[in-house]
């Protein structure tokens, strides 16, 4: 096989996806590659938001690219959670009948005090547990702690993904949410990633998709 020959075939089994959204609240752009370098550009008009999405590229390699015009007037919670929807079902494009993955994944990531732990299923099955202490009124700059949880469970049901996500234990809320993210990036880096002897889909059912 000349080279033109194999870099044709590497990218026909390139896994990625392209994803527009618009409604009356929110317009979304995004794209993603699964298999890519932890390359980013994400402008949510949300920095902290695009801070915590950055760190999902970088730390899973993926190459996500995302652009949010929203509401920003009214409040953060439409622009965080639609930004959620759409990469959701940017994941769940890119991974098509999610055959030959390894499925589950999990992660331990320590930031100075904090320690997160996150598992993942790309089950199919959308469900969220999320534990993430903090007192009501908290906040990290201007960004509700709280959207966290609208963000993962706008991405679940998109992505089709049974998540558990849990701080064990730290003192900053900035700590507490990239160790977060940094062990969502590195459990989902585990679960999409193929395994060489994994034949067809891994699932006692033949199917990922309902």
């Amino acid at each position: 096989m000349n080279g033109d020959s194999r870099g044709q075939t590497e990218k026909s089994l390139l896994r990625a996806a392209a994803v527009e959204r618009k409604t009356r609240e929110t317009f979304i752009r995004g794209s993603l590659v699964v298999d890519g370098t932890g390359q980013s550009r994400v402008l949510t008009g949300i920095p902290f938001l695009d801070h915590m999405i950055d760190q999902l590229s970088r730390h899973g390699l993926f190459d996500i690219t995302l652009e949010v015009k929203g509401d920003l007037e009214i409040d953060l919670h439409h622009s965080v959670e639609d930004a959620g929807l759409v990469l959701g079902e940017l994941f769940d494009q890119a991974l098509g009948n999610r055959e030959g993955i390894h499925r589950f994944g999990q992660a331990r990531v320590p930031l100075d005090e904090t320690l997160a732990e996150v598992v993942v299923d790309l089950s199919g099955r959308p469900y969220l547990v999320h534990d993430f202490p903090f007192e009501r009124g908290e906040r990290i700059g201007s960004f509700d702690p709280d959207l966290i949880q609208d963000f993962l469970q706008a991405w679940v049901s998109k992505s089709r993904t049974t998540l558990h996500t849990r701080v064990i234990y730290g003192r900053n809320l900035h700590h507490k949410a990239e160790a977060l993210f940094k062990s969502l990036a590195r459990a989902l880096r585990e679960a999409t990633t193929p395994d060489p002897r994994r034949h067809g889909v891994p699932s006692t059912k033949g199917t990922l998709k309902a």
